[in-house]
C-alpha cells in the first residue's frame, strides 16, 4: 500500500512537472509573439513618438557611433508608475529575425528597465509620461541593419505593450535621388516616380544584383514601401536605379490638419470643446471631399504628429487628452469602400477603432480618435470591401505636385554574410 502511494506520488510529481514546464513554455512563446512592424498591444499607451532626440519629425535612423540617439517617449494613462522593460531584435532587410545572437549586435544588456518617468500635472487625464534614450550605457549597438524594439510591461506578469521598428546605418555609400512624373500616361499628373543612383567610392561590391537590395519609403509609411529593389545596371562604383513606371507611389495631397493646441480658445477647425464627465470633447467642423477639387499648396508634416500646448508652459506633462470627433460628408455611402482615419497618430494601420461609420441623419462618415494636444495631420482612406490596398483617390485625390517625404535605404550583404547590412540611408522632399 506504502509503495502504491509513493508511485502514485512519483507520478503525480511528474505530471505536475511537465505541465509547469508547459505552462512555462507557453509563456514564453505568449512574450516572443509580436508583430514585426510599429503595432500597440495595450490600450492605455498613448502617444508613442520615436525618432532622433530633438527631430520630432525624423525617422527613426540611428548612425552607427554617431553623437544623436534615438528618442523614445509614451504616456501610459495608468496613473501610478508601472516597470517598462525594453530589448532589441536585429532582423534583416525584410523584417524577418536575422541569425545573429544577442551578444552579436549588442554590448551591455540584453534587457533593461525604463528608468526615465513623470507624472502629469494640471491634466484633467491623469498620465504617467516615459522617456528613453537609444543607444545608452546599458545598451549599445555594434551591427547596422533593422531593429525591433519592444515594450514590456512588466507588472503583474509580462506583457507586450508596443513594438517598433527603426534602423541603424554604417554609412558607406552616396545616394543621388530624383522625383520625377512617371512616363506613364495615366500615372503622369497623379504620382511620383522615384529614381536614384548609388555611388560606393573604395567600397567593393563585387555581386550588385545579388549583394544589394533596396528599400524606398514614402512619409515614413511601411505599408506602402516598394522593397527588394536591384540596381537596373551598373558603372564604375555607381549603380543604377533608374526604372521606368517601377517605383512609383500614389501622391495624394497634402494632409488635412489638426490644431488641438489650445483647448481654450479653439482653432479654426475645431467647431465645439466640451467638459464631458471629466473628459474633453472636441467637435471637428465637417471635412469634404477633395477627389474633385485642384491642388491647393500649403505646408503641412506629411502625415506626422507634435506635442504642442498654448494653453499651458509644459507640453509634455501638462497637456490634455481629448476625445475628438471627425465628420467627412457624404451625400450617400460609399459602399464599395471602407472609411479610416489615416496617419502617423494611426500608425499608419487600419485599426479598428480609427474606421468611420457612416451616419445618414448627418449625411457623413464620423469617427472619434482620443488624442493629446498637439498638431496632427490625417487623411482619409478608402479601402475596397472587396479587398486591396488602400485608395486615396475617392476621397482625397491625388495630384503629382503634392509634397512628400521619401526615405531610400540600402542594404548589402555580401557571399557568404550572415545578416543584411545598412550602408546607406536618405531623407528627402519631393521638391529637391
Amino acid at each position: 500500500m506504502i509503495k502504491a502511494i509513493k508511485t502514485m506520488s512519483c507520478k503525480i510529481k511528474r505530471i505536475l512537472s511537465i505541465l509547469t514546464f508547459i505552462l512555462l513554455l507557453l509563456r514564453v512563446q505568449a512574450q516572443d509573439d509580436y508583430v514585426n512592424y510599429n503595432y500597440t498591444y495595450l490600450d492605455n499607451i498613448k502617444t508613442v513618438q520615436f525618432h532622433v532626440e530633438g527631430l520630432v519629425l525624423s525617422q527613426p535612423i540611428y548612425y552607427l557611433n554617431s553623437g544623436s540617439p534615438l528618442e523614445l517617449a509614451f504616456d501610459d494613462l495608468n496613473p501610478d508608475y508601472r516597470e517598462y522593460v525594453y530589448t532589441v531584435i536585429h532582423c534583416n532587410a525584410d523584417w524577418t529575425p536575422s541569425n545573429l545572437v544577442s551578444s552579436e549586435y549588442l554590448n551591455g544588456f540584453e534587457e533593461e528597465i525604463i528608468e526615465n518617468y513623470e507624472y502629469s500635472f494640471k491634466a484633467k487625464t491623469i498620465y504617467t509620461h516615459y522617456n528613453l534614450l537609444l543607444p545608452n550605457e546599458d545598451m549599445q549597438f555594434t551591427k547596422s541593419g533593422n531593429y525591433l524594439l519592444l515594450v514590456y510591461d512588466n507588472e503583474e506578469g509580462k506583457r507586450l505593450a508596443f513594438v517598433r521598428r527603426f534602423m541603424v546605418v554604417e554609412p558607406r555609400v552616396n545616394i543621388l535621388p530624383d522625383v520625377v512624373r512617371p512616363a506613364m500616361v495615366g500615372k503622369s499628373d497623379t504620382h511620383q516616380e522615384i529614381d536614384f543612383s548609388v555611388t560606393h567610392k573604395g567600397f567593393d561590391i563585387r555581386s550588385p544584383r545579388t549583394e544589394l537590395s533596396v528599400t524606398v519609403l514614402q512619409n515614413g509609411r511601411w505599408d506602402n514601401a516598394i522593397q527588394g529593389l536591384k540596381p537596373l545596371f551598373s558603372r564604375a562604383e555607381e549603380q543604377v536605379f533608374d526604372y521606368q513606371n517601377k517605383v512609383i507611389f500614389p501622391a495624394g495631397k497634402e494632409f488635412r490638419y489638426l490644431d488641438l493646441r489650445s483647448l481654450r480658445y479653439g482653432t479654426e477647425n475645431i467647431a465645439q470643446i466640451e467638459f464631458i464627465n471629466d473628459r474633453y470633447e472636441v467637435t471637428l467642423y465637417t471635412d469634404e471631399k477633395r477627389s474633385r477639387g485642384g491642388y491647393l499648396e500649403f505646408e503641412d508634416i506629411n502625415g506626422n504628429f507634435v506635442i504642442d500646448n498654448f494653453d499651458d508652459r509644459d507640453a509634455v506633462l501638462e497637456s490634455e487628452y481629448a476625445s475628438v470627433l471627425f465628420s467627412l460628408a457624404s451625400p450617400a455611402e460609399m459602399y464599395d469602400y471602407d472609411i479610416y482615419l489615416f496617419g502617423a497618430f494611426t500608425e499608419w494601420l487600419l485599426k479598428p477603432e480609427f474606421k468611420m461609420v457612416y451616419n445618414p441623419a448627418v449625411n457623413a462618415y464620423v469617427g472619434k480618435a482620443y488624442l493629446k494636444q498637439g498638431y496632427y495631420n490625417y487623411m482619409y482612406a478608402a479601402v475596397p470591401k472587396s479587398g486591396g490596398e488602400i485608395d486615396f483617390e475617392p476621397v482625397e485625390g491625388n495630384w503629382y505636385e503634392a509634397r512628400n517625404d521619401y526615405t531610400i535605404l540600402v542594404y548589402y550583404r555580401p557571399f557568404g554574410g550572415r545578416y543584411d547590412r545598412l550602408i546607406g540611408a536618405l531623407t528627402f522632399s519631393s521638391r529637391i
